[in-house]
């Protein structure tokens, strides 16, 4: 076993892999901060490793601090897989990433949250006051919500606290009155941490996230991670990997990788035709 570490500009967590063949493909792999770093890899590492040996391909996790310093990495073709829903703006769909698969979870929605035990009942008590947002790149958790307060005149003043824990964590701590979120996210930060809260909005459902793949990955390579992605459910020993990997950050047990070809992701193309321009 050896260790692989790199830092560039950033944060990148090694990922301990079996010697692979020496000629074997070596790319980058971006997830989104939807946790802290430390859970981000508790969640990935595991599963990379296997789709890793799998597929002959090595994949090395790279994210940054923030879940928009990770996404600058890929906008500046520092990386070659992405598992992301930060790429499907007009600019950002003409850069080539294609989605491959994505996970079979159930539909996640935009939320504003508040603790269960808030005095705020409506988003209009929100005037004026702080709201934690995971970032400005987060589409769900900010881009979704804020759209939102704004179209309802709600001039909320947004805390950018770098990923959803974080959000969430400024939000149960009082330092916010409410926070943006994913839903998939906060109910998992609820079932981890024991914090029950209250929705106060909820957007229309969205597919989870895309595993996505720049067009510089020879097409031979692509198929090769695709496939170990859709097939560890079906293999004992990646069935089990996703199941700890899941139950790590809360996530439903019987959540596992499935093919797409991008066209679930029209919600999130759709509402960059109406966004305010400054979430566009």
């Amino acid at each position: 076993m050896r260790t692989i570490a790199r830092a560039i500009a950033g944060i990148v967590l090694g990922l301990s892999l079996p010697a692979l063949n020496v000629q074997a493909a070596e790319y980058r792999f971006s997830p989104v901060n939807q946790y802290g770093i430390k859970l981000t890899a508790e969640y990935w590492n595991p599963i990379i490793d296997y789709v890793s040996q799998q597929s002959g391909v090595r994949l090395i996790l790279k994210i940054g601090r923030t879940s928009a310093d990770t996404t600058a990495y890929v906008l500046a073709q520092e990386v070659e897989f992405v598992f992301s829903n930060h790429l499907f703006s007009p600019d950002r769909d003409r850069l080539g990433w294609k989605v491959t698969a994505r996970r079979n979870a159930p539909p996640i929605h935009g939320q504003i949250v508040v603790p269960a035990d808030s005095p705020v009942t409506t988003l209009s008590q929100l005037n004026g006051q702080e709201v934690a947002f995971a970032g400005p790149e987060a589409l769900v958790g900010y881009k979704f919500p804020y759209a939102h307060l704004l179209s309802s005149q709600i001039d909320a003043r947004p805390v950018f606290a770098g990923n959803m824990d974080a959000a969430f964590t400024q939000m149960f701590s009082g330092r916010v009155r409410a926070a943006g979120a994913n839903s998939q996210l906060i109910e998992g930060f609820s079932k981890r941490e024991g914090k029950p809260y209250r929705v106060l909005w909820s957007s229309d459902p969205l597919h989870d996230l895309a595993l996505m793949i720049s067009s510089s990955v020879p097409e031979r390579d692509a198929q090769a991670v695709t496939r170990a992605f859709i097939g560890m459910y079906k293999d004992p020993q990646g069935r089990e990997i996703l199941r700890r990997s899941s139950q790590a950050v809360g996530l439903s047990a019987d959540v596992y990788f499935i093919a797409s070809d991008g066209q679930e992701y029209g919600a999130y193309r759709a509402f960059y035709k109406n966004a305010p321009p400054s979430l566009r």
